[in-house]
């Protein structure tokens, strides 16, 4: 079984910066593939961004340029820096791990508990 952790969530102005940090247990880290969902009051929750296991990234269109997801598998720790946020990102963020079994990441069963983040306006 996984155990993810998220931490770096607040509050910042529009314009400011954030990262996320989700940190993993297990001694197989190196082989998860993890992605950063998000979750908005009365929204569904959607993916933002995944990295593969070999360093692969996908974002979703809103958050192309602004957003960037890496990893430190020394630390079993995958990040994700955001960048010129918007009111628009509020929403508490999980981390997941699945898997990259094409060019797409699938989510898969294991979540954290998530990490708020608010952008005042």
């Amino acid at each position: 079984q996984v155990q993810l952790v998220e931490s770096g969530g607040g509050l910042v102005q529009a314009g400011g910066s954030l990262r996320l940090s989700c940190a993993a247990s297990g001694n197989t880290f190196s082989t998860y593939a993890i992605g950063w969902y998000r979750q908005a009051p009365g929204k569904q929750r959607e993916l933002v961004a995944a990295i593969s296991s070999r360093g692969r990234t996908n974002y979703a269109d809103s958050v192309k340029g602004r957003f960037t997801i890496s990893r430190d598998n020394a630390k079993n720790t995958v990040y994700l820096e955001m960048n010129s946020l918007k009111p628009e990102d509020t929403a508490v963020y999980y981390c997941n791990v699945g898997r990259y079994p094409g060019n797409y990441y699938i989510g898969g069963a294991y979540w954290g508990q998530g990490t708020q983040v608010t952008v005042s306006s």
